[in-house]
């Protein structure tokens, strides 16, 4: 187990993008969270360096094209940090294809429990790479948008710009 003083250092930067300010932290070999706003939730500010690294610039890219819609799906490499079960569903989110729509229920089904629905729903809030991780395609049963991290407006701005390059 590693100690605080030998905590893995991380590369942070805050790019513009439609949705407003994201912050994008990554190792030298992943992407480790996308978040919205300025912020560092989830990691000592200590251990961030403010400095761009490959991962970064890939994935900065990357969100560039998606937001032009000229990408329907990411490359660069992903590590969130989570639970077995928080894995799980994010492996499932991933798998949802561009403009599609899933129900949380549909999801759950797909991790391996229909009756894990509030589970995969937790699962999928805390998401730390929203958007490459597509949590957005995760709706209610009824149809309802549901809830996202980042503000229901910025869920229904990534469905519709998705629906409209498909």
């Amino acid at each position: 187990m590693k100690t605080k003083e030998h905590e893995e250092k991380y590369f942070r930067k805050i790019i513009d993008s439609p949705t407003g300010k994201l912050t994008l932290i990554a190792s030298n070999t992943a992407l480790k969270a996308l978040l919205f706003g300025n912020t560092y939730h989830g990691f000592n500010k200590k251990n961030l360096i403010y400095e761009e690294n490959d991962i970064i610039s890939k994935t900065e890219k990357e969100l560039s094209e998606y937001f032009k819609g000229e990408r329907k799906s990411f490359n660069v490499p992903l590590d969130p940090d989570g639970t077995d079960f928080q894995k799980q569903t994010w492996n499932e989110l991933s798998k949802i294809p561009y403009a599609e729509r899933v129900s949380y229920q549909e999801l759950a089904k797909r991790v391996g429990d229909i009756k894990k629905a509030r589970a995969v729903g937790n699962a999928n809030g805390k998401n730390p790479i929203p958007i490459i991780i597509p949590c957005h395609r995760v709706i209610a049963k009824d149809g309802s948008l549901g809830g996202y991290g980042g503000g229901l407006k910025i869920k229904e701005f990534l469905l519709n710009l998705e629906k409209h390059n498909n």
